[in-house]
C-alpha cells in the first residue's frame, strides 16, 4: 500500500510534465473508449438529438471533472482562493495563473473526445438527422410530413427495413456526415492556431507578471506540501510519544517482548526538537487554527529575526 501511495502522491506532484503526461493518457483513454463504444442510435423522433448530442457532450464533461480531480493544484487552487486574508494576502493574479493552468489541461480530453466524435459523423447523423430540408432529397418527396419525420429519424440505421431500400438514405446520411467533419476539422484548426498565436504572442506580454504568478503557483503547492509532510512526521512524534507514556506501567512486559522504552531522559532532547514544543491537543488545534486563518507573511527576515 506504501508503495501505491508513493506513486500517486508522484502522480498528484505539481511537476508539469507529469501533469501533461496525464493529460495525454485521459485523451487517449477517451479515443479509446469511443472506439470501443457501440453507438446504437434509437431511429426514434425527438430521441435522436437527446441521445446523439448526450454521447457527444456527456463524456466530456465527465473527462473535465476527471482532470480537475487529477490535478492537485486544483484543491491548492481553491484552498487559496477560499482562505482567509490573515497576515498573508491573497494574490488575484497567481489564482487567475492557476485556473487557468488547470483549466487548460482539463480541457484536452474532452475536446478530443468532441473531435473525435465530429470526425466520426455518427453522433451528429443520429441527432440532426429528422432536422435536413427533405426537399433537396427525393427519396422523400412522396410521403406525408409524418412519414417523412419517420424516415429522417431511421437515417442512421441502415438494417431497418423502411430505409433498406430507400435511396435518400445514404444521400442525407453523407450530407450530415461533410458537415460533421467540416465543423471537426474547423474546431481543430481553430485549436490550432489559438495555441499559435498564443505561444509566439506571449513574448510581447509582461514577462515578469507571468513570471511572478508561475513562482508564486509554484511555491503554493510545494508549501502546502511541505506543511502536510511536517505535520505527518510531527503526528508521529506525538503519537510515538504518548504511546511510550500510555505503556510506562507495562515496562517489564514490554521488555519481554524485546520493544526498549528510552529510560528518562533518554532521547527527551530529540523528541522535543521534533514536536517542535507542541505537547499537547489544544497547542494542536491552535496551531491548525493559526495556520488557516493567519497565514504567516512571505518574509523570511522576520523569522530570523525572532
Amino acid at each position: 500500500m506504501d508503495r501505491f501511495r508513493m506513486i500517486f502522491q508522484y502522480f498528484q506532484s505539481n511537476s508539469e510534465s507529469v501533469m501533461n503526461g496525464i493529460c495525454g493518457l485521459l485523451a487517449l483513454a477517451s479515443v479509446k473508449i469511443y472506439s470501443c463504444f457501440d453507438f446504437s442510435c434509437p431511429c426514434l423522433p425527438w430521441y435522436n438529438m437527446a441521445y446523439g448530442l448526450g454521447i457527444m457532450f456527456i463524456p466530456p464533461v465527465t473527462f473535465f471533472f476527471c482532470g480537475l480531480i487529477l490535478n492537485r493544484q486544483s484543491l491548492v487552487m481553491l484552498e487559496e482562493w477560499s482562505r482567509p486574508q490573515g497576515s498573508r494576502k491573497k494574490d488575484p493574479a497567481v489564482i487567475r495563473y492557476m485556473c487557468s493552468s488547470i483549466t487548460q489541461r482539463a480541457m484536452v480530453a474532452p475536446i478530443v473526445w468532441i473531435i473525435v466524435t465530429l470526425l466520426d459523423g455518427k453522433c451528429l447523423i443520429c441527432a440532426f438527422s429528422g432536422s435536413v430540408d427533405p426537399e433537396k432529397f427525393v427519396g422523400f418527396a412522396n410521403a406525408s410530413s409524418v412519414q417523412v419525420q419517420q424516415l429522417l429519424a431511421k437515417v442512421p440505421c441502415k438494417d431497418d427495413e423502411l430505409m433498406r431500400n430507400n435511396t435518400s438514405r445514404k444521400a442525407v446520411s453523407r450530407y450530415l456526415r461533410c458537415w460533421s467533419q467540416a465543423l471537426g476539422w474547423s474546431i481543430l484548426l481553430i485549436l490550432i492556431v489559438a495555441a499559435f498565436l498564443a505561444r509566439w504572442l506571449r513574448p510581447c506580454f509582461n514577462q515578469v507578471t507571468l513570471l511572478q504568478a508561475r513562482h508564486w503557483s509554484n511555491y503554493i503547492d510545494i508549501e502546502q506540501k511541505i506543511f502536510e509532510e511536517t505535520c505527518c512526521e510531527h503526528s508521529r512524534q506525538f503519537a510515538h510519544k504518548c504511546i511510550l507514556h500510555f505503556f510506562e506501567s507495562m515496562r517489564q512486559e514490554i521488555k519481554l517482548h524485546s520493544f526498549r522504552l528510552p529510560r528518562e531522559g533518554e532521547g527527551a532532547e530529540r523528541e522535543e526538537d521534533a514536536l517542535r514544543g507542541i505537547t499537547n491537543q489544544d497547542q494542536v488545534n491552535k496551531l491548525l487554527k493559526m495556520w488557516y486563518y493567519e497565514k504567516p507573511p512571505l518574509n523570511v527576515s522576520q523569522v530570523t529575526h525572532r
